[in-house]
């Protein structure tokens, strides 16, 4: 059976873009994908895991600002 192209657009957001790098890998895996459509795969897999890397250090750096600015030690909220 054949199989659709990978999308084209950006994910709406960190877990669609898991959701749809574990599918495709998932796909990658288990299937026998013609040799330009397993090309077109690892594409967007590149694709969706440059989008979570990054929203993953953007996370990490909002945390980062809260730490140092508005978190207090456990000692204080007691």
């Amino acid at each position: 059976m054949p199989q659709s192209a990978p999308p084209s657009t950006d994910p709406a957001h960190y877990e669609a873009a898991l959701q749809e790098l574990e599918q495709l890998v998932t796909r990658m895996e288990s299937a026998q994908m013609p040799l330009d459509q397993l090309l077109e795969s690892y594409k967007r897999g590149a694709v969706l895991l440059a989008f979570c890397k990054t929203r993953l250090e953007a996370v990490e750096q909002q945390v980062q600002v809260l730490e140092a600015g508005q978190l207090k030690p456990w000692s204080d909220a007691a």
